[in-house]
Parts: C-alpha cells; sequence; structure tokens
C-alpha cells in the first residue's frame, strides 16, 4: 500500500516537472518572440525615420527649384562657369533649364533609391506611401513646367533672332543716312579752290582776258570751263583758313567780300580767313590770283 502511494507521488512529480518544463520552454519562446518582435519594431522605427528624413531632404531639394520671378540659382558659380564667356540671354536661360533638368533627374533617383530601399527593408506604411506618391506629383509638376518653359524660350529665341535681324537692318539703314547727311554735309561746305600768277590761271584755262575796248582795259574774269581737276577741295565746316605763298593776293571769283578777310602772315604769305562759311561757299569755285 504504501509502495503504491510512494509511486504516485513519484508518478505525479514527474508530471509536474514535465509541465514544469514545458511551461519554462515556451516561456523561453515568448520571451524569444518579444525580443524578436521588439528588435522589428526598432527596425522599422529606424527606417521609418531615415525614410521620413530622406523625404524631408528630397522635398526641401524640390523646393529648391523655383521657377519664375523668384526663381534662385541651384550653383551659380557652377553655372557661370558652364557658359564659358559671353553668353547671349538665350543661352543663359537654355543653361538654366539644362540645370534644372538634372536637378530634377536626381531627385526622381533619389524618390526612386528611397522606394527600393523601403521595399527592401518590408517598411510599408500607408503614410510613407503617401508621402513618395506626393514627391512623384511635385517632380511631375516641376517637370511639366520646365517643359513650358523649355518651349516660351525656343519660342523667344526665335523671336529674339527675328528682332536682332529687324534691329541690325534699322542700324544698317541708319548707318546709310548717316552716311549720306555726312555726304551732303560735306557737299554743301565743300568750296573749290585754285591760286596761281594771271599767266598760271590763264594758261590752266580757269580765267580769261574780258572786256575792254581794243585790247585796252580787260580784266580777269572766271572762265568757267576750268577743268575740275586744277581745283583744291576745303571743307568749310573743318577749315576756314587758305594760306597763299604770295606778297599780295587778289579773289577773282564772285565770293562775298564780307565773308572773308585778307590776312598777312609773313613777307610771302597771305592768309584768307574765312569768316562766314555759309555766306562764303554760296559760290563754289573760289579763284586766287598771286600778284
Amino acid at each position: 500500500m504504501r509502495r503504491s502511494i510512494g509511486f504516485a507521488l513519484a508518478f505525479v512529480s514527474l508530471l509536474l516537472l514535465g509541465a514544469t518544463i514545458v511551461s519554462y520552454s515556451k516561456y523561453k519562446k515568448s520571451v524569444a518572440e518579444y525580443q524578436q518582435v521588439t528588435a522589428q519594431e526598432e527596425s522599422t522605427r529606424v527606417h521609418y525615420d531615415r525614410a521620413v528624413n530622406e523625404i524631408v531632404v528630397i522635398q526641401d531639394s524640390l523646393n529648391a527649384i523655383v521657377m519664375g520671378p523668384n526663381a534662385t540659382s541651384l550653383a551659380p558659380d557652377r553655372y557661370q562657369l558652364e557658359l564659358q564667356g559671353p553668353a547671349t540671354l538665350h543661352d543663359e536661360s537654355l543653361a538654366r533649364i539644362a540645370m534644372l533638368k538634372s536637378a530634377i533627374e536626381r531627385t526622381k533617383k533619389r524618390i526612386e533609391e528611397l522606394d527600393a530601399k523601403l521595399k527592401k527593408n518590408g517598411v510599408r506604411m500607408a503614410g510613407l506611401e503617401s508621402m513618395i506618391v506626393g514627391l512623384r506629383k511635385s517632380v511631375t509638376e516641376k517637370e511639366e513646367r520646365i517643359a513650358e518653359l523649355s518651349t516660351q524660350v525656343d519660342t523667344l529665341g526665335v523671336r529674339v533672332a527675328g528682332l536682332t535681324t529687324q534691329v541690325e537692318a534699322q542700324r544698317q539703314d541708319i548707318d546709310t543716312k548717316q552716311a549720306e547727311i555726312a555726304r551732303k554735309r560735306e557737299e554743301i561746305a565743300t568750296v573749290f579752290y585754285a591760286m596761281g600768277t594771271k599767266s598760271e590761271l590763264t594758261n590752266a584755262g580757269i580765267v580769261a582776258s574780258k572786256g575792254g575796248v581794243l585790247g585796252l582795259g580787260k580784266t580777269l574774269k572766271p572762265s568757267g570751263a576750268a577743268n575740275p581737276a586744277a581745283f583744291t577741295p576745303l571743307d568749310t565746316d573743318q577749315e576756314t583758313v587758305i594760306r597763299v605763298p604770295a606778297a599780295k593776293v587778289q579773289v577773282l571769283s564772285a565770293q562775298n567780300v564780307a565773308s572773308y578777310v585778307l590776312q598777312p602772315v609773313g613777307e610771302n604769305m597771305v592768309e584768307i580767313r574765312i569768316v562766314n562759311p555759309e555766306e562764303f561757299r554760296k559760290v563754289k569755285q573760289v579763284i586766287i590770283l598771286k600778284t
């Protein structure tokens, strides 16, 4: 009887020990599972924080790509270097658009890398997915705006080219008109003078003896048929003095005597000083007799 009770107690003890071992095993397993879940949660939280930070950085990059009157250069030094020398406004606009496109491409790459990283790490949260969708939408909007700007620049480039051609044609027309005005001014202001003794002027056909009776009392008069090559041009707007190497000088042509003065400047030098150019040049040919 006692032996039976002993066996029963031993069996119960074994059962209790087994139950204890099973319970402890389950406890250890639960602890391990809890630790694993906690580690996964911590890893997810870290990946989430990193993803949010990356999204903020990408959004900041997108915000930096400002287009319009408040646009700011993303890399002014590089931008200036890429132009390499003097550039037109059209060239500068194309360079800036190219830079914006590069920035957009870099941003798109970062978004795709972030999305791939989240998928690899198994982080799928509605909030993060919504943020990435928002980033892609923002990138698309900016790409569309850049495309519009590119079209506008091309259109303006064509218009500017047309205006440049028009301005150049107008400039040439102005230059032509200015040259014509200068030519006419010079034509109006220029007289042609010839000087010499009586025999020199007569032999050159510049003057002829006219009037008188029976060869007496003849006076020297312009012939009116002189060779133009015998005369020297003088722009009276630029120069108002004719120097004559002679002791005495007489103006035989019909210049108004009030339009000039004769001024000896040496023993054998006389200057004809034009005091009223407009009046003086009413007669284009000036014939000067040296005596």
